[in-house]
Order: C-alpha cells, then sequence, then structure tokens
C-alpha cells in the first residue's frame, strides 16, 4: 500500500523580502537571538501592550503558521542566551526572519514616540540634566530596567555588565535608536542584515 507523505508546509510569502545569510548550520548565531529579543523587550517598555501587539502583528502579517500563540513566542525569545530560562533550541532562519518583521512592523506604529523620546533625551542632554527631567523618557527607561531585570539571568557575564541604572539606560537608548533605524525605507532589509554583521561565512 502506497503511503503518501504529507505535504510540506509552505512559508509566509513575506518571508521572501529577506534574503538567506550563509550562516553555520542554517541557525541563527547568539548575537543575532540577543538581539531580536532586546529590540522587543524596547518595545514592551515602550507600549503597555506590547506582547499582545506582537502576537496581534504575526496575524496581520499572515506569520501565524511561524508564531502561533503566546507560549510559541516565548520559546522563540527564550532562544536569547541572557534569558533566565534560555532555551537549548536554535533559532532558524525563517523563526528570525519573522522577528524582524515584526519588530519593524510596530516599530513604524512608534515611529512618533520613538522620535520625541530621543529627541528629549538630546535636549536633556544639552542642558545637562538626567532622563529623569522628562516624565515619559522616564517611565521607558524603568519599564525597560525592570523588564531586562526580571527576564535576564543575573550570573550570566553579558548580564553583569548592566547592574546600574546608568547601564541600563544606555541600553534602552541604543535600543530606541536601532528601533528609529527600523521605520526608515528598506528598514526591516537594513535591520536584517545588521544582525548577522560579521556572523556570514
Amino acid at each position: 500500500m502506497q503511503v503518501n507523505s504529507p505535504p510540506a508546509q509552505s512559508q509566509p510569502t513575506i518571508l521572501d523580502i529577506l534574503p538567506d545569510p550563509n550562516v553555520p548550520d542554517g541557525a541563527c548565531p547568539r548575537r543575532t537571538r540577543q538581539q531580536l529579543d532586546l529590540l522587543l523587550l524596547a518595545i514592551e517598555a515602550l507600549d503597555l501592550g506590547g506582547s499582545e501587539a506582537i502576537l496581534i502583528a504575526a496575524r496581520d502579517l499572515d506569520l501565524k503558521s511561524i508564531i502561533k500563540n503566546r507560549v510559541t513566542l516565548w520559546r522563540l525569545r527564550a532562544t536569547n542566551p541572557l534569558r533566565r530560562n534560555s532555551q537549548r533550541r536554535p533559532l532558524s532562519i525563517a523563526e528570525a526572519k519573522a522577528l524582524t518583521i515584526i519588530i519593524c512592523h510596530l516599530s513604524r506604529r512608534l515611529t512618533v514616540i520613538v522620535r520625541q523620546l530621543l529627541l528629549a533625551y538630546d535636549q536633556l542632554l544639552e542642558k545637562q540634566l538626567t532622563p529623569e527631567h522628562h516624565l515619559r523618557l522616564a517611565r521607558y527607561l524603568e519599564r525597560f530596567r525592570a523588564h531586562f531585570r526580571s527576564r535576564m539571568n543575573p550570573k550570566r557575564a553579558t548580564v553583569m555588565e548592566y547592574t546600574s541604572d546608568e547601564r541600563l539606560n544606555e541600553l534602552a537608548l541604543n535600543l530606541l535608536g536601532q528601533l528609529l533605524f527600523c521605520t526608515g525605507t528598506a528598514g526591516v532589509q537594513r535591520l536584517w542584515s545588521s544582525l548577522f554583521d560579521g556572523e556570514v561565512v
């Protein structure tokens, strides 16, 4: 009796906008996994409904076959080696593409607030004032610090570098700049390329 194999599941066509990097074993490097999760962490610090917004974006962008639900999303983000409950499973190129497209989609939605916060920070620097002098910026930084400390493993050497509020603020502001970078022309392709700088063989 002939047994027919189930047809291979095709990937969402939106993934085709990003090239396949030539990385060993077809799995994302450590830095790529780390950076994707940190960018999502910054989005969550900007948007109180950030986690739900990520799932809605996955649905709207026809990426539900990759990010089916909240558990799947957690598993993908837990490939970040800095996480308290880091998973040993690899992050596939298709999964990384999906997260990259979602990050850029949400960044464009948050463009106004990202620009406002970066402008506010520049103005504070000119006046030699700390971020605490701008309420909305201070709230973003406070939420980012709380998310980072609650989710990252304090025993990891990289996480140990961010024990002070000042260092975490620097990271949060750097991520804001990267989110703005995502909103420009070809932002998704530029972010994708930057995730593999120095990693492609």
